[in-house]
């Protein structure tokens, strides 16, 4: 049963062009970064947006500031988040800025680099569990005792028509150069950045591929389902691509857009955060490499480079291989906000453990 009937997940509440607009000189507009031996180990152009150097170290910050500016705007005193981490960094960012409270809920297991930063500007951050569900209780809570609003990380409009700003500032600054996309790739966690991808690139002959690690494959079994499926997040050096289900807004626009999701496992995206480190001197969270191992696997190009790691192309909801037919793909590289340890240890290039948590 499609839950788009209810108005909290109608998709033509999600406007993406009026929140680049609203978000037009708040943000940082990330340059488009490219690497010949990117393009050579792909077989096409990989045009990869920087939203690692996004305020707030990640593309989250355009919805958080788009959805808490708004809501400051009506007069609300302060707001309530819950996330992995980036989306609650984003929505503390943004209430400090507009002169709001701000309270987040991160897992137990957070990352401590995002947890530091979320106090440091200013919110109140609370812990609770290892899953959504938890968090969301904790958060529906919080709000009933303040009387803030939640700024959802999935199910919010003003969110997701953020996060979609970065594909569509990727796409027009692709046009402008002359390389318009063929294909646009995201990593996926709650799927409001895929969501707003999509309505990015509505009217224009652009696929859009969602990235989801093995065993946090909510949206691929959803898309199957024809219906939001959680899972249980299996462990993933990818923190910010493991929520239990994916949002019922994100579903509802995407169930009939997308073209496929890619799924990639820790190997994979050790590989794309190298690739990012040393031949672009990029560094990017594992959840924002997931977005090129994905384009790896999508394009299959020149796979015996890397052991045939990436010989595979899209492998669920009816993606096909990219491999021939593509010539331009762009990827958001979502975030950077990574711990010291884990960079260490995923710059070296030997196998790391099986299913290795951030």
């Amino acid at each position: 049963m499609s839950r788009s009937a209810s108005p909290e997940v109608d998709p033509a509440r999600v406007d993406v062009a009026e929140a680049a607009r609203w978000l037009d000189g708040r943000v940082l507009r990330t340059p488009l970064l490219r690497s010949p031996a990117i393009d050579r180990l792909a077989g096409v152009r990989v045009l990869m947006k920087a939203e690692n150097l996004q305020r707030g170290g990640s593309y989250k910050m355009r919805g958080g500031l788009f959805a808490v500016g708004r809501l400051a705007a009506a007069g609300h005193g302060g707001v309530v988040a819950q996330s992995t981490g980036n989306h609650a960094v984003a929505v503390a960012l943004a209430a400090r800025r507009h002169g709001v409270a701000a309270t987040v809920v991160l897992p137990v297991d957070a990352p401590a680099t995002k947890v530091e930063r979320a106090r440091a500007a200013g919110a109140r951050v609370v812990l609770a569990g290892t899953d959504v569900a938890q968090r969301l209780t904790a958060a529906r809570q919080i709000s009933d005792e303040t009387g803030h609003p939640i700024v959802d990380a999935y199910d919010h409009p003003d969110v997701v028509a953020g996060q979609g700003t970065a594909s569509l500032e990727l796409i027009e600054d692709a046009e402008r150069a002359g390389t318009p996309l063929d294909a646009l790739v995201l990593p996926v966690g709650g799927g409001g950045g895929v969501a707003g991808a999509c309505l990015a690139a509505a009217g224009r002959p652009i696929e859009v591929y969602g990235v989801e690690p093995y065993g946090c494959d909510s949206l691929a079994r959803s898309l199957d389902a024809g219906r939001p499926v959680p899972v249980t997040p299996a462990p993933t050096i990818a923190d910010g691509l493991r929520p239990s289900c994916v949002g019922a807004l994100p579903f509802a626009i995407v169930r009939d857009r997308l073209s496929g999701v890619i799924r990639v496992d820790d190997e994979q995206i050790a590989e794309a955060f190298r690739l990012l480190l040393l031949e672009l001197k990029v560094l990017a969270e594992p959840s924002g490499a997931a977005g090129l191992a994905g384009v790896l696997r999508l394009t299959g190009s020149n796979a015996e480079q890397l052991g045939g790691r990436y010989a595979k192309g899209a492998d669920s909801a009816g993606g096909p291989t990219g491999g021939g037919r593509l010539h331009t793909v762009g990827v958001v590289l979502t975030g950077g906000n990574v711990e010291a340890d884990l960079v260490a240890r995923l710059a070296t290039p030997h196998r790391i453990e099986e299913g290795a948590a951030a």
